[in-house]
């Protein structure tokens, strides 16, 4: 499917390093807003309390670049060979791997994706877990509890959406079983809304696990002070287990929904999605050099309490996390720990390089292997791999075992979307070049569905060390999965005797559930 025969090398000219008064960023280094540094060749200035956040990785990260400073090319630099990647050892017998995928809790407005396309796709049938994202988190009674509300998200980070969690009625033709939500007994409550959906999808797919996943992006404001003490740890562990695992959900008189118990049923574990422990992550997050001990004590205490409800009603209940791939993410927790509490880690692999980056240079977003001829593999600081070197699959599996955890318990991450940018001069087939600017996305600058991206203008490329695919129409560069990637991806999480594979996120799949089938042959 590829006509990329090798790759062309990168003009010396491409690459120069900028003298700046700024100081070099530094890893290590706690930064404050308004700090300036200097990082890959130009200034950066923090825009609030900021440690171990590479400037430039990440879209809505604490670094803003700067303008200024002139540019003082560097010598030629001597080409670096190309080196032979290893060959992906033969994959031996898997076994039963774990198959899953998150569903997003707002797709059902402007995607128009409900949780009856999970059935309708096939997609449902051939995953063993689904996360529902996501599940907020608030200061109540003294401490944090779980909670659902019905407000927008403004940026306080302190929103919900009761309405589309379990208030909302779907009609017979947009319901899992073909069957209308009702209005039942006034007072009575019930359930409606996903959460209902959800139960249905799991009466036709009795070997689906669904999970609630609290924080993400947006809700990750307040796991720092909530898991800062054991008080404040069992607080938020017990709301969370009595609103979503025993189903006592809010009643709400304008829907008659919800009520002590109506959701019991709904979920058979818990996810916590917190970005990041020990990292700022939207910015406006609480944090605290404590956080890397306290993440595990929250997850043992989540362990707990789970194990305690099982020994009461006979189930078990899962508990899992989802964790950044970079590696300064991962040194602020203690993978050899807390995986103990643990049934898998779902790693975010994915996101490293994209748009927010707008003048580029173009780069994957979810590369196997890192490539020594990206212009980000080496710190222009110190001439050698740098941490960006790390922004990568094989060395975030890599880190992760080194840090304790075990293989094992590894599910990896396969976008189902792509991250690309535009006006890109027709060089190399678009790989490593400068951009005007993200590219054009159908919900955000950037950003792309793969359901769109397939039948997008342009040919396909597969990179022969990093083994990502990309596709380019002479100005606009996508990098993205396609079905081939996914198997070699499959085949390193065989190989390497990895748990399984999620994606994020559902509704970025077509209509035929095309990369979930493929997904699905991990255990082949």
């Amino acid at each position: 499917m590829s006509n990329y025969s090798r790759l062309v090398a990168i003009p010396a000219a491409f690459i120069v390093m900028q003298a700046f008064a700024a100081p070099a960023w530094d890893a290590a280094t706690t930064y404050t807003g308004g700090e300036v540094v200097s990082y890959a060749g130009k200034d950066w200035k923090a825009q609030w309390w900021t440690k171990g956040n590479i400037p430039g990785a990440e879209q809505w990260g604490p670094w803003a670049l700067q303008s200024g400073g002139t540019p003082t090319p560097t010598p030629t630099p001597t080409p670096t060979p190309t080196p032979t990647p290893t060959p992906t050892p033969t994959p031996t017998p898997s076994g039963s791997k774990q198959v899953g995928s998150y569903f997003a809790q707002w797709g059902i407005y402007g995607r128009g994706y409900l949780v009856k396309h999970a059935q309708t796709s096939g997609s449902a049938a051939k995953m063993t877990f689904l996360n529902y994202a996501f599940g907020n988190i608030y200061a109540k009674n003294g401490g944090y509890e779980c909670g659902i509300v019905n407000k927008a998200e403004n940026g306080g980070q302190d929103g919900g959406d009761g309405w589309a969690d379990y208030q909302k009625g779907f009609s017979a033709g947009d319901s899992v079983d073909g069957v209308g939500d009702v209005w039942g007994e006034e007072g009575k409550g019930g359930l409606k809304g996903n959460f209902n959906q959800l139960k249905k999808l799991k009466a036709k797919n009795p070997n689906l696990k669904v999970f609630i996943s609290l924080g993400g992006w947006t809700w990750s404001k307040w796991f720092s002070n909530a898991a800062s003490t054991d008080v404040l740890r069992k607080q938020l562990v017990s709301s969370c287990i009595d609103l979503y695992i025993k189903g006592n959900i809010p009643y709400d008189g304008g829907s008659n929904a919800g009520g002590a118990g109506t959701a019991v049923g709904v979920f058979d574990g818990i996810d916590i999605d917190w970005e990041y422990p020990g990292v700022q992550g939207i910015g406006t997050n609480t944090i605290s050099p404590n956080d890397k001990q306290n993440n595990t004590l929250l997850l043992k205490e989540f362990r707990a309490q789970l194990d305690a409800l099982a020994a009461t009603t006979g189930k078990k209940y899962g508990l899992t996390v989802a964790i950044g791939a970079g590696a300064e993410k991962i040194a602020m927790t203690e993978p050899g720990e807390y995986s103990k509490y643990l049934d898998w880690i779902n790693l975010m692999s994915y996101d490293f390089n994209g748009g927010w980056d707008a003048k580029g240079p173009t780069d994957f977003h979810s590369h196997l292997y890192n490539d020594p001829a990206s212009p980000r593999y080496l710190d222009p600081q110190t001439g050698k791999p740098g941490l960006a070197a790390q922004y990568n699959i094989d060395s975030a599996v890599k880190n992760l075992i080194a840090a304790g955890a075990p293989a094992s318990k590894i599910v990896l991450g396969i976008p189902f979307y792509g991250r690309g940018w535009t006006g890109v001069p027709n060089i190399n087939n678009g790989l490593y070049q400068s951009a005007t600017g993200p590219a054009k996305g159908t919900y955000e600058a950037g950003i792309e569905d793969y359901k769109v991206l397939k039948n997008a203008a342009g040919s396909v490329f597969v990179h022969p060390i990093t083994k990502q695919s990309w596709k380019y129409d002479g100005s606009t560069f996508w990098s993205y999965d396609t079905t081939d990637v996914i198997q070699t991806k499959l085949d390193y999480v065989k190989a390497n005797g990895l748990g399984g594979a999620f994606s994020w996120s559902l509704d970025g799949d077509d209509s035929a559930g095309t990369l979930m089938d493929a997904m699905s042959k991990v255990s082949q």
